[in-house]
């Protein structure tokens, strides 16, 4: 598990990072309401009064596949930049 949630702690840190937020929300999932019991984690991007309540938060849809893609390669891009520091 070690590896498992340091890989999530970079990826934490590039999401906040890449997407300007303010902070992030982990949350760690398995077995329950899954059709095929697996672990998984949760990383969402905080901001201030940005209707987080509980494990609930607002969705918002990428406008295209080239906004998702623009996302993605700004947290690959944080990343790659991370792991030349370590």
């Amino acid at each position: 598990m070690g590896p498992f949630f340091q890989n999530a702690q970079l990826l934490a840190t590039a999401v906040e990072v890449a997407l300007e937020a303010e902070g992030t929300f982990v949350a760690m999932n398995n077995r329950v309401s899954q059709s095929v019991p697996h672990f998984h984690v949760h990383i969402v991007p905080r901001r201030k009064k940005d209707g987080l309540k509980g494990f609930f938060w607002p969705r918002r849809k990428y406008q295209d596949e080239g906004e998702m893609l623009e996302v993605q390669k700004g947290i690959r891009a944080t990343i790659a930049g991370m792991k030349k520091l370590l």
